[in-house]
């Protein structure tokens, strides 16, 4: 009879068994799905959204489509990594597979034993190689012939074809779409080299004008800031060739392109000549957003010694900022960065008058994509107090003078961490003062736009999980705001205590 009973019970203890078996399977499969799918974003948004995230501060221009890269046959190059102080933004696949492939040539060769052996042994730096997440840069010395209308460089020192796009946005697909694409190669092995028919007898840096750049912020991050930190150490010893030039954009910055070269810029896709330079260096180095780490840069240049060149470029005489303004004994100024799309400010006129009656000198100003820089520069300049809503204008900071301060009015919407990215955390390499105004749902036109109730404006994290594309369309594109004059008032009186004394008249 216990036999029997056994004989029951086993099959029993078998089911329970696969049963158990069969839930902590299921609890192990649904921890990796929640893992991958559904976290929140916000323990470390700028890691997750961070490339489309800069797209938002992007002003519409009227520019035509950027031409497609030139490519030539062949497959990815190998390059080595040495990650800067940028965001944790996830590095390409052009570039893990650079990274994967150390031996490997454009023209396939290179891939039997002995070229895996010479490449195991071999200590010698890369022509190419990524400087950051962000940048790539190719550097090569000899004779070099810089062919711009097919975007190909000829070095005779080569070995092999390096393929690079010179735009400090490697994170970011969508931006290096529209970079051209250079070709480094050997001089030919059948035939001679082109012929030169221009000789500089300074090196040559390549870089380019497309990704993003016409927006304000991304001409800096991308662009300028990497260009300075890249070309300051050849002294104006440099002639740059730019790739994909505006001339408009080439005019708006020719002043600090004065300040870094000797020689005026070369639209190297569009001319004919065959460039012969003894050195060649194809890309800016990046650290960070709107910043310089100078432990890392060549003789330790800053972010303050970018805008000492931008002072001098643009004429600007102000060192520093004050109460007592311009003169030390007058009045602080208060510069408004005004807008004239979305995130503008409905009630301007009742905070300049506000700031007026509190003894600041009060500018409302507009800036565009056909601003004069000059003339604007100069005004950022003049300014002790910058106050903005979030967007490309408030770039203009690196033309304040050092102890101004820069209000941030931080739409509704939880874009803490957006704003933090762009403007609060370079703020304070730039020796700029920075102080957040958030912007409350009563100060915000989203509570004419939707519902008491609606997700938008009861739980916008929801929202931000949706995507950037939500966040964008209800927190940036559709939002103005209205500031709470007592409230503003309140943090103007902040930034004025902020400010450095006013200087004290002489004796």
């Amino acid at each position: 009879m216990k036999a029997a009973l056994r004989s029951r019970q086993e099959p029993r203890r078998v089911s329970n068994g696969v049963i158990i078996a069969a839930m902590l399977l299921s609890l192990c499969v649904l921890s990796i799905v929640k893992a991958r799918y559904c976290s929140t974003p916000f323990g470390k948004p700028d890691d997750q959204l961070k490339e489309q995230m800069n797209s938002s501060i992007r002003m519409e221009t009227d520019d035509e489509p950027a031409p497609a890269a030139t490519t030539v046959g062949g497959s990815e190059e190998d390059a080595e990594e040495d990650v800067e102080d940028d965001s944790a933004a996830p590095v390409p696949k052009v570039t893990a597979e650079r990274a994967e492939k150390t031996a490997v040539s454009v023209s396939g060769a290179g891939t039997g034993k002995k070229d895996k052996d010479k490449g195991r042994h071999k200590k010698k730096k890369p022509t190419c190689f990524m400087t950051s997440k962000r940048s790539e840069r190719c550097e090569a010395a000899g004779d070099i012939r810089v062919v711009g209308n097919v975007s190909t460089i000829y070095i005779d020192s080569l070995d092999r074809e390096w393929r690079t796009k010179p735009y400090a946005r490697y994170h970011d697909p969508v931006a290096m779409t529209h970079v051209r694409e250079f070709v480094l190669k050997p001089f030919p092995s059948d035939a001679p080299p082109p012929a030169c028919t221009k000789n500089h007898s300074v090196p040559g840096f390549v870089f380019s004008n497309r990704g993003f750049s016409g927006n304000l912020y991304h001409d800096y991050t991308d662009v300028l800031v990497p260009l300075f930190l890249s070309t300051r150490r050849f002294n104006g010893e440099v002639q740059f060739l730019l790739s994909d030039l505006k001339p408009w954009w080439v005019a708006k910055f020719r002043p600090l392109f004065r300040q870094l070269s000797r020689y005026e810029v070369v639209d190297v896709n569009n001319d004919l000549e065959v460039h012969c330079v003894p050195r060649i260096v194809v890309g800016s180095d990046f650290h960070k957003d709107m910043g310089i780490v100078p432990s890392k840069a060549a003789g330790g240049v800053s972010i303050v010694d970018f805008k000492r060149t931008l002072r001098d470029a643009f004429g600007l005489e102000r060192a520093a900022a004050s109460r007592g303004g311009a003169t030390g004994a007058g009045k602080p100024r208060l510069l408004i960065i005004s807008r004239k799309n979305s995130r503008r400010f409905l009630n301007e006129r009742e905070m300049a008058a506000a700031a007026a009656a509190m003894g600041f000198d009060v500018r409302i100003a507009e800036p565009d994509q056909h601003t004069d820089m000059s003339t604007f520069a100069r005004l950022v300049n003049s300014a002790d107090v910058m106050v903005g809503v979030h967007g490309a204008g408030l770039t203009n900071m690196v033309f304040l003078p050092a102890g101004a301060v820069l209000i941030q009015v931080v739409p509704f919407g939880g874009l803490e961490w957006l704003t933090g990215v762009t403007f609060k955390n370079p703020a304070a390499d730039m020796e700029v003062t920075y102080m957040d105004y958030n912007v409350q749902l009563e100060e915000s036109s989203l509570l004419e736009q939707y519902p008491r109730n609606h997700q938008v404006l009861t739980d916008p994290y929801a929202v931000h999980k949706q995507g950037w594309d939500a966040l964008k369309a209800a927190y940036l594109d559709k939002q103005n705001v209205r500031l709470d004059l007592d409230k503003f008032r309140a943090t103007l009186r902040d930034a004025l205590s902020r400010l450095p004394p006013a200087s004290t008249p002489a004796a």
